[in-house]
């Protein structure tokens, strides 16, 4: 028997799924998070626990033969199943989850944080999914089905001049030399840093950003909203000039605009800047 699979027609139910799973799981854990330190710096409460397991039960019994990697699975876990998704690119693939992108916001009381699901299929990102949970904005994509905020078609705005841009940027991840021309001598209007790397892909996708930088992040930090970018019009590569997604474990780099011509100029600013010119 063929392995069962989602489609783009699944989308409203995932939307659907994310939303009761953060209902049941975040909503009423917000006044009291709970939060502890992991041995890697980054704090887990028992809302991202609740959320993966959650999400875990509930995709098996739509789709039992996609597995799924999640943020609080051990490095091993991890591995594994990436191993075995690169050796089987004919098969099913697997559901990539932060079950709440920007925990710190949520232990603190910021409301900008959210469940981010992917799905990771032939060393393709072909769902991606992120809930806003305070603000209750879903953002969706399809690979070549374009791009959704609320079920409504999203597509980049018209690009600003850079100096005009508001840009999204992640200081603390980023090379020295960057970060201080940034900081000193920014080619554009106003910064911002939103603490939710899925978020930050979708507020490009949305015009609220028009650049955005950020030094190192993860695959379930990155792999939805990076296809909500670029499925609404909106482009994206490393510090390093290649794609971000790299169908790894590996942390990326990402640079991103609202349209590819003011992601030539800022990626051209950004090479000057990193080189000290």
């Amino acid at each position: 028997m063929a392995p069962s699979c989602p489609t783009s027609d699944d989308l409203d139910a995932l939307g659907a799924l994310l939303r009761e799973a953060a209902q049941l799981h975040i909503l009423p854990r917000a006044a009291d998070p709970r939060a502890r330190l992991k041995d890697d710096g980054s704090w887990v409460t028992d809302a991202d626990l609740a959320m993966q397991h959650h999400l875990q039960q509930r995709l098996a019994q739509r789709w039992p033969d996609v597995a799924l990697l999640g943020e609080e699975m051990t490095p091993e876990q991890q591995q594994g199943l990436m191993r075995t998704e690169a050796a089987t690119p004919d098969g099913p693939g697997l559901w990539v989850l932060d079950p709440i992108d920007g925990t710190s916001n949520f232990t603190a009381g910021l409301p900008a944080f959210g469940p981010s699901l992917a799905w990771v299929q032939a060393g393709r990102v072909r769902l991606g999914l992120v809930l806003d949970v305070m603000r209750d904005e879903l953002f969706d994509a399809a690979l070549g089905h374009g791009a959704r905020l609320q079920r409504r078609p999203l597509h980049c705005p018209a690009a600003p001049p850079m100096r005009r841009a508001i840009a999204c940027v992640d200081f603390k991840r980023l090379p020295h030399a960057l970060a201080a021309r940034l900081a000193t001598t920014p080619p554009y209007a106003s910064q911002r840093s939103l603490g939710s790397v899925a978020l930050d892909w979708c507020w490009v996708a949305a015009g609220r950003f028009h650049l955005y930088v950020h030094g190192a992040q993860g695959l379930w930090d990155y792999a939805a909203g990076s296809l909500i970018l670029a499925e609404s019009g909106g482009s994206a590569q490393t510090l390093q000039a290649d794609e971000v997604f790299d169908n790894s474990l590996h942390k990326r780099s990402a640079l991103a605009a609202v349209d590819a011509a003011l992601l030539r100029e800022w990626a051209d600013w950004v090479e000057r800047a990193n080189a000290g010119r």
